[in-house]
C-alpha cells in the first residue's frame, strides 16, 4: 500500500508533487500526560527517507485530553494516518515550516487493520525533536543507539536508524527523578530488538522500569 502511495505522490496533478518528500507520512503515536510524540515510519527511499520525531498536541482540547489518557505510557500501538504533505517542511531550516496537519488517529497500525478512534483531527507540531535523512547504502553497524524522548518519569527510547538493513524500535520506560536524558548504546544483535535486561543495564534502572515495546518493525528498512 505504501508503494502505491509513493507512486501516486510521484505523478502530476498536485502542487506538492514537485517536492520529492511529498506523500502520506504515517507515524507511530506515543506518549501520555507528560507529552505526546509522533515518529515518522521511515523507509530508505523518497518520500519516506527521513527519520523524524515530533512533539505534538491535538488542537481540540477534549480530544487531546482523551488521547493522552488512553495512551499514558502504555505499549499499545497507535498510529497517525495524515493528509499528504511535504516532509521537508519539518526540516529545521524550512522556509515554510509545517505547523499542523489533519490526520486520523488510529488504534493499531493504520495499514494493518487498525481502527480509527479520532477522525480528521488537527495535529499541531510543537517541536521537531529529530530530522535526519537516511542513506540508502548498505551498511553494517555493531551498535544500536537509542535517543531518549521525554524528560519526566515517563520516557521513551527511539532507535537511531544508522545502518541498512535496520529496525525501527520505540520502547516505553519509567525513569527515576533527575535521571540523565543522554542517548544509550548497546551491542546490536542482527535485526532483533534488545531485551529488557540489556536496556535496563544501559539505563542503570531495574528491569521492572522497562514497560515494553511500543513499536518494532524491520520490513520497511531492508
Amino acid at each position: 500500500m505504501r508503494a502505491a502511495l509513493l507512486a501516486l505522490a510521484l505523478i502530476g496533478g498536485s502542487a506538492g508533487a514537485a517536492d520529492a518528500s511529498y506523500g502520506e507520512h504515517g507515524m507511530a503515536l506515543f506518549g501520555g500526560k507528560q507529552g505526546l510524540y509522533a515518529s515518522h515510519l521511515p523507509m530508505f527511499h523518497a518520500p519516506h527517507d527521513y527519520q523524524v520525531i515530533l512533539q505534538v498536541h491535538v488542537a481540540d482540547p477534549a480530544t487531546d485530553a482523551a488521547l493522552r489518557r488512553r495512551l499514558d505510557g502504555k505499549t499499545t500501538l497507535w498510529t497517525i494516518a495524515p493528509e499528504k504533505f511535504e516532509l521537508s517542511r519539518l526540516a529545521p531550516a524550512s522556509a515554510t515550516p509545517l505547523k499542523q496537519f489533519k490526520a486520523d488517529l488510529v488504534l493499531g497500525h493504520f495499514e494493518q487493520g487498525g481502527k480509527t478512534q479520532f477522525a480528521a483531527s488537527t495535529v499541531v507540531v510543537d517541536k521537531v525533536l529529530m530530522y535526519r535523512q537516511l542513506s540508502p547504502a548498505q551498511k553494517t553497524s555493531a551498535d544500536a543507539s537509542y535517543v531518549q524522548i521525554g524528560s519526566g518519569q515517563q520516557r521513551y527510547l527511539v532507535k537511531q536508524i544508522d545502518s541498512r538493513p535496520d529496525f525501527d524500535h520505540i520502547v516505553s520506560y519509567a525513569a527515576a527523578g533527575g535521571a540523565s536524558t543522554t542517548a544509550i548504546t548497546l551491542n546490536k544483535q542482527a535485526l532483533q530488538q534488545p531485551n529488557a535486561q540489556a536496556l535496563a543495564a544501559a539505563l542503570h534502572v531495574p528491569v521492572s522500569a522497562i514497560r515494553g515495546t511500543v513499536y518494532f518493525y524491520t520490513d520497511d528498512l531492508k
